[in-house]
């Protein structure tokens, strides 16, 4: 195969975009003139601003925001509001533009689930897929305690031997398709049962994490990190709840909350919610707001809140505990060794079922909960409890894997799906 000097990477998601940033790093490491474009499928993929202002990715269009955040396929009025958005006209005019590249005879990667897999097929040239979401943990792994059991999803998921779907092993078996790449072994292992070449070489989400320490001043506190995503307006709805949860202030021991954000919410969304939940801003010029690399502090008797904009991979580490209503930085966590409890909410994304499949999918390492009150005093049991919190962290280490994986992907991307040195 004569090396190909572009790729074009599509990517269905926020969690998608961070993996598929993560790959395009190392491949840009590995191979600097290796001309590199990604098409976000959902939303802008903020993700991706800062590679293209260095100039050596190029972020194509069209691309919209959706009211479900991208997670339609969990609701019949996430879907509609989808449509009403203009969703066809969206999805036409990428798949146009898929077309167009493929037509070259250009490669195309895909990654997250079938839709991007689809575009890329449909595309007619050579692809490959990561594909992100599934695991055969979440039917092979028993639900968390209370939470009910999926029995007919079980059954059918035991039957095929696989969580991937028959067309889906089918658009990855395609001729075309130059490279299966999935999270773990047990799913490889379920693909290749249906001729699907499927590999595992490791898990991206877990590659670019800072070995940083935290402050000294901030070692003498129980540290909770708080993860309420980055959809909006859910993820305000869901942190408000997880705020509610937290034991009263003035209670013992006195908690140093670090608030992981991305792009949205901002700080300035935020204040009239932890304004309205007693907190007071801290002055501007607060030292430990240095020393954090923080945005904004907040105050409440003895409790602290630090707001990080893009602080995720440096805090993620310092946690004690974690509580959480996001998807992939959730996993990401519970792979570094820290457990989570999470409080499912009304959605679009982040709903009892997607708990329920997410504790599933991490052997329990985050655990739902049925209300504020519930996570309240499974909070105070953990902080308690050292040996707990280490349990949970060593199932989800082993769970997600070790780090490395961007730079085995890239490296299998560069041999199968470009070609070439």
């Amino acid at each position: 195969m004569p090396p190909s000097r572009r790729l074009l990477v599509l990517s269905n998601g926020h969690g998608e975009d961070l993996i598929a940033l993560q790959l395009l790093e190392s491949l840009h490491q590995q191979r600097p003139s290796q001309e590199l474009a990604v098409l976000p499928l959902v939303g802008l993929g903020q993700a991706f601003a800062a590679a293209e202002a260095a100039g050596w990715l190029q972020r194509l269009g069209p691309s919209q925001p959706l009211p479900s955040g991208g997670f339609s396929n969990q609701s019949l009025r996430g879907l509609l509001a989808d449509l009403l958005a203009g969703l066809p006209l969206l999805s036409w005019r990428q798949w146009l533009l898929v077309r167009a590249w493929g037509r070259r005879g250009d490669p195309i990667l895909a990654v997250g689930d079938v839709l991007p897999l689809l575009l890329a097929w449909a595309g007619g040239g050579p692809y490959g897929f990561i594909g992100t979401p599934k695991s055969d943990f979440t039917w092979a792994s028993p639900p968390p305690a209370g939470w009910g059991r999926s029995r007919l999803a079980d059954a059918y998921h035991r039957a095929k031997g696989s969580e991937w779907d028959p067309w889906e092993w089918a658009l990855m078996g395609a001729r075309r398709c130059r490279l299966v790449a999935v999270r773990d072994q047990l799913t490889a292992r379920g693909l290749r049962r249906h001729r699907v070449a499927a590999c595992a070489p490791g898990n991206p989400m877990m590659d670019g994490f800072s070995g940083q320490p935290p402050p000294t001043w901030l070692q003498g506190r129980p540290r909770l990190l708080l993860l309420a995503g980055s959809r909006m307006p859910e993820a305000l709805h869901n942190l408000r709840r997880l705020l509610a949860a937290l034991p009263e202030a003035g209670t013992p021991p006195p908690l140093s909350l670090l608030l992981a954000t991305g792009s949205s919410p901002s700080p300035g969304e935020l204040a009239p919610l932890l304004q309205a939940a007693g907190f007071q801003a801290m002055p501007a010029g607060e030292q430990r707001l240095l020393d954090l690399g923080a945005a904004a502090g907040w105050r409440r008797d003895g409790q602290e809140l630090w707001i990080g904009p893009g602080r995720f991979a440096t805090w993620a580490a310092w946690a004690d505990l974690g509580l959480a209503t996001a998807g992939t930085a959730t996993e990401q966590l519970v792979g570094l060794g820290i457990g989570a409890l999470s409080l499912p909410g009304a959605g679009p994304q982040f709903k009892p079922g997607f708990a329920r499949r997410q504790s599933r999918l991490l052997g329990g390492a985050v655990q739902p909960c049925h209300s504020p009150d519930d996570l309240r005093q499974r909070l105070l049991a953990l902080l308690a409890d050292p040996e707990q919190r280490r349990r949970l962290g060593r199932i989800g280490r082993r769970r997600m894997g070790p780090s490395g994986g961007s730079e085995r992907l890239a490296a299998l991307i560069a041999a199968q799906l470009l070609g070439g040195g």
